[in-house]
């Protein structure tokens, strides 16, 4: 049952955990159309990436045709880790750390690529066995070589996998899926609330179909301080 915006506060405030997208939501921009930028084809992948985000294609699709179009090799991944420094949304670290000293679990969960979400998890002191992201294989030359379909997260669905395997291992009762799109909102079930964030990019279909939908993480920090001296 869908639950009204005071539920999702409340389940908000008691989180034991939360699951961040990270494209759009914990960073500004969407890593797989920067990394074709550098790679050259940056406009063929953005219209899939639009396509993905709006729920009118499959993920798993999507990743597929996307990365087959930019095809980025060992070095191309490297050398663009190396450069693009992680640029993240307004109060995103402020918002991570009071979460940590609350001592709720901070999850990184994207469609994304485990190896240019690292150096951003890193900065946040989220670990890196927090991430649940995509991982690229390449041909011993260095050559892409597809990628480990594998991952829960490689496919529509793969979200909601997560959600649930983290809470049957940790027994999590409050967990809280935040993002920008499709694939966050239909993690939830089995995350206990679902909050939309609109800060980089709005998804019509998300800012309609979310009990609580921000698009400024200043909303979900004061919420909590204002928890705190209540």
């Amino acid at each position: 049952m869908a639950l009204d915006m005071a539920s999702v506060k409340n389940v908000w405030r008691a989180a034991d955990a939360v699951c961040f997208d990270v494209d759009s939501t914990v960073l500004k921009d969407e890593a797989l159309d920067e990394l074709a930028k550098f790679c050259g084809v940056g406009q063929e992948v953005q219209e899939w990436t639009n396509k993905a985000m709006g729920g009118g294609v499959s993920f798993r699709e999507a990743l597929t045709e996307r990365l087959n179009i930019v095809k980025p090799s060992h070095k191309n991944l490297s050398d663009f880790v190396s450069q693009h420094t992680p640029d993240f949304s307004p109060g995103i670290k402020e918002l991570v750390a009071i979460l940590k000293e609350r001592g709720v679990a901070v999850y990184l969960v994207s469609g994304g690529m485990t190896s240019i979400i690292e150096p951003a998890a890193e900065i946040l002191s989220v670990p890196f066995e927090n991430i649940y992201a995509n991982k690229l294989k390449f041909y011993y030359h260095g050559d892409y070589a597809g990628f480990d379909e594998d991952q829960p997260t490689s496919e529509s669905g793969g979200k909601k996998v997560v959600v649930q395997r983290l809470k049957d291992k940790f027994g999590y009762k409050n967990l809280v899926m935040i993002g920008d799109g499709a694939t966050d909102m239909e993690a939830c079930p089995p995350a206990d609330a679902f909050i939309g964030y609109g800060g980089n990019v709005v998804r019509e279909k998300v800012q309609q179909g979310a009990q609580w939908f921000v698009r400024d993480f200043q909303e979900l920090i004061q919420e909590l301080v204002k928890d705190e001296s209540s």
